[in-house]
Order: structure tokens, then sequence, then C-alpha cells
């Protein structure tokens, strides 16, 4: 399976495969899912050989923190490694950006792990997040 990612040109594909995961899969509220942080990120969208989204994240920044959201991978496309592509396109562009000192990112509680793989530290307690257990988890830039 042949995936590209790139930064999107426009969100709509990136929300609707948010809405997609996080709304009908995971039943976040929609009200907490959409925020005014999209007009300020820069979202990543990630597509297969035909073009289909099928996965998307986003970061912005807060002070010297560059912050990783919305992580999601398409039911078709999990395992395939796609996720772990998604994080590390998110951690090269906050990289090339000198005043950044680290990546901030909330994990959900099953995702921690996965994180950890990137160097990402637990940090502080657990917190809900649109009704799913998280973390905030940190790592130096």
């Amino acid at each position: 399976m042949s995936v590209t990612i790139e930064i999107a040109e426009g969100i709509s594909d990136c929300l609707a495969l948010r809405v997609a995961v996080f709304v009908h899969e995971q039943n976040v509220p929609m009200e907490e899912e959409m925020d005014d942080l999209d007009d300020q990120s820069v979202h990543f969208i990630a597509r297969d050989e035909n073009q289909t989204p099928v996965g998307t994240a986003r970061i912005y920044e807060v002070g010297d923190v560059g912050k990783i959201g919305r992580v999601c991978v398409a039911k078709s496309h999990r395992g395939t490694g796609l996720g772990a592509k998604l994080i590390d396109a998110c951690l090269a562009e906050l990289s090339k950006r000198s005043h950044l000192k680290q990546a901030k990112l909330g994990a959900q509680n099953h995702a921690i792990k996965f994180y950890e793989r990137f160097g990402f530290a637990v940090q502080g307690g657990e917190y809900m997040d649109g009704g799913i257990p998280h973390h905030d988890m940190v790592v130096a830039l």
C-alpha cells in the first residue's frame, strides 16, 4: 500500500476523516472535536494510491512548544505504520522551527506506548478529553 503524506492545502478532507474516526468511531462530541485551533494549525493529510484520505494530524505553536494533535488513521490503514509516519512528519516540521524547544501532545491512554517510541514522556496526570482518558506527553526538539 502506497501512501503519501503532505501538508494539506485545504482542510475539508482532514475534517471529514477526523469526524469519521473521533466522532463516529470514538463518540467524541462534534462540538469538542471542532475548535478554533484549526485556523492556526498546519494540517497533514495522508492519501492512498487512489488519493483517498487515510490519515491526518495537525500542528500549531504555543510559545516555544509545538503542539501535535488530532492524529488519526482510517480503519483500513491501522497497523500499517501510517500513524508513525504522521508523527515523523509532524516532528520533522516542528524541528525546522528553531525557536521551539519541545513538542507536546495529548495521548489517549491506549496510545502512550506508541508515542514513547518517539521519545515522548508522560507529563502530569490523567484527564478526560472528549470522554476519553488522556495524558499529556512531551519530547525535546
